[in-house]
């Protein structure tokens, strides 16, 4: 049993000092400390602009006596007077109306320098505040009539978090071929319909009249009982393909129907599936076309897609047909999602489902379980909201549709339930990061979309993928806001004696390979073994010899050890170089040991 501590602790601040460092693979070497003048410890939240945004410029209210509250001179002073001590450049910006000084950080700063500015202020008995100069942006809901019924862009339980993507991406200057049904008009989706094509080559299938054109209208695929096999009861037309459009990208914030939930993006229909469903033959072929691929008698296409949804299948294995046109689709940069199927089975019995290259979806319900139907597996890579009717109608996806139960008739909206209405949900999602950051590949964009899920609010047997898809996380991740995108990630593995009550020990690692500066969600994975880690203070020190602050010494922790990642904004800092992690214990009678640590970039 630990000694009870008598007394207060003092608490020993980490100098800005450096000691030479080998490379990533070494050991740590310990850094003397000097005294410092302790300031109080800052929260982020109170250094930054937005969350993982380090702010610019302070609000600084001075209180009513003091000379800086009247004079501009006196706070400019003030201004420059503090950032000499924090060591950062400080400006006086102007006067607020309220008579608040706004004053200006300079060049990019990080949390930390922000932290040591505000501190100085915070300190100055004559400051009666200092905030952030936060950065707002829009929060209002889309004003489409219907969107209060969407429950599965935004419901927290088993919502996708999709209003919380948008003001950083809509999707804009990406196209999404939809290869399914076709299209039929619905004006809260035809401001976003480019060309398309059908590519049914059977009039059996088609049903209007031709076979190939680029006319990718959809004529209905309903059927008499009997006609797509013996048993097989007669169906309506389906409009799945504009069903499955409306989710990805009906037009939004046009007071009428639906949100899209990439609602910047363009939708390219391709018709595929006819009375009775589709060949693989024609489904290859538009998987082909939709990439920029050529394909005999059929024109280029000048809507190339850089996702494309398939919300269809059939049993089997994923033939090497199937798996051919997909992998050189994603080779030209498309990113291919698919319907995991309604079996209640293994994936790895359907196509394309459980084909490579895929991005392979699985369905959820209102309460985040995995809906009945939905197949699951370890193919499945995420989850994303698929409904389920059975529970109430309103508990199944809304969407665009038609009316009309044969041939077309007045648009409508319509529920559907299916893995099918999970697909673009996935799709969508995809839309929103390609246009946030059009560099990534269809490896990455999976990657970022796995690393950015929430585990599953409800049950799940068998296997549904990363979990729930997270839109804001996820496009946040890739704008470099905040979340994981699953990047390359350096290690140091050698253990170091964290010495108690002692200087300082440094642990290095050689980042190299990367361009440009680091990111802003920078993730910083530290693992160190302690009895009270409330003793510990730990930084990370860019190559430059910034430092960033993980971790305060709190005499009120007595929890043991370490084992967690800390997001950094590191995007001042040039990638690479030596970054090291800065460890102190700055009280008695408690040892530890840093087992290892990490950067994903």
């Amino acid at each position: 049993m630990r000694t009870p501590r008598t007394g207060g602790r003092k608490l020993i601040s980490v100098a800005a000092a450096s000691a030479a460092l080998i490379t990533a693979a070494t050991a740590s070497v310990a850094v003397a400390q000097e005294p410092a003048t302790e300031r109080a410890t800052v929260p982020a939240a109170q250094a930054e602009a937005a969350p993982g945004t380090p702010a610019e410029r302070l609000i600084v209210g001075y209180k009513s006596g003091a000379e800086e509250a009247r004079s501009n001179k006196a706070a400019a002073a003030d201004a420059e007077a503090k950032g000499k001590e924090a060591g950062e450049d400080v400006d006086f910006r102007r006067r607020l109306g309220t008579g608040a000084a706004l004053v200006d950080l300079g060049d990019r700063p990080g949390t930390a320098q922000v932290a040591d500015v505000v501190a100085e202020f915070k300190a100055d008995p004559q400051v009666a505040y200092v905030v952030p100069d936060r950065l707002n942006r829009p929060q209002a809901d889309p004003n489409d009539t219907e969107y209060a019924k969407q429950w599965d862009l935004f419901e927290s339980t088993a919502g996708m978090n999709v209003p919380g993507a948008w003001p950083t991406s809509t999707g804009s200057g990406v196209t999404v071929a939809v290869i399914d049904t076709g299209y039929v008009a619905h004006s809260d989706l035809a401001a976003n319909i480019v060309g398309g094509y059908d590519f049914i080559a059977d009039t059996a299938v088609s049903v209007d009249g031709d076979g190939r054109d680029s006319n990718p209208a959809d004529p209905g695929d309903w059927y008499n009982a009997g006609d797509c096999g013996s048993g097989i009861p007669a169906s309506g037309s389906s409009w799945h393909g504009t069903h499955v459009a409306g989710t990805i990208a009906a037009v939004t914030n046009n007071n009428k129907g639906v949100a899209g939930i990439a609602y910047g993006a363009k939708i390219s229909p391709l018709r595929v599936l006819g009375k009775c469903g589709g060949y693989d033959s024609d489904i290859i072929d538009a998987i082909t076309w939709a990439s920029g691929g050529s394909v005999s008698g059929v024109p280029a296409n000048s809507n190339v897609a850089k996702v494309i949804n398939m919300s269809l299948g059939g049993d089997g294995a994923c033939s090497s047909a199937t798996q051919s046109a997909i992998t050189a689709a994603v080779n030209r940069g498309t990113t291919v999602v698919v319907a995991a199927g309604n079996d209640n089975d293994n994936v790895a019995n359907h196509s394309p489902g459980n084909c490579n290259n895929v991005i392979s979806v699985a369905a959820t319900n209102r309460s985040g379980a995995k809906a009945s139907y939905s197949n699951y597996g370890s193919l499945v890579d995420i989850s994303a909201p698929g409904g389920q009717t059975s529970t109430g109608t309103a508990n199944g996806i809304l969407s665009t549709l038609n009316s009309g139960t044969k041939t077309p008739s007045s648009e409508s909206y319509a529920y559907y339930q299916g893995t099918s209405m999970a697909t673009p949900h996935i799709a969508g999602l995809v839309a929103l990061v390609k246009s946030a950051n059009a560099s990534l590949t269809p490896a990455q964009i999976e990657t970022a979309i796995k690393n950015n899920a929430r585990a599953l609010p409800g049950s799940c047997s068998g296997g549904c993928g990363a979990g729930l898809a997270d839109a804001a996380r996820t496009v946040q991740a890739v704008s470099g806001s905040g979340g994981s995108t699953g990047g390359t990630t350096f290690s140091n593995t050698t253990a170091v004696a964290v010495p108690d009550n002692g200087s300082a020990i440094e642990s290095s690692i050689a980042v190299s390979g990367r361009s440009g500066n680091a990111p802003s969600a920078l993730q910083v994975g530290v693992d160190i073994t302690h009895t009270y880690r409330g003793d510990l203070v730990i930084d990370l020190v860019a190559p430059d010899g910034s430092t960033y602050r993980l971790k305060s010494a709190s005499s009120s922790d007595s929890a043991d050890n370490v084992n967690t990642t800390y997001t950094v904004n590191a995007s001042s800092e040039t990638a690479n170089g030596t970054w090291k992690l800065r460890v102190q214990d700055t009280a008695a009678q408690d040892t530890g040991t840093l087992n290892s640590w990490k950067l994903t970039f």
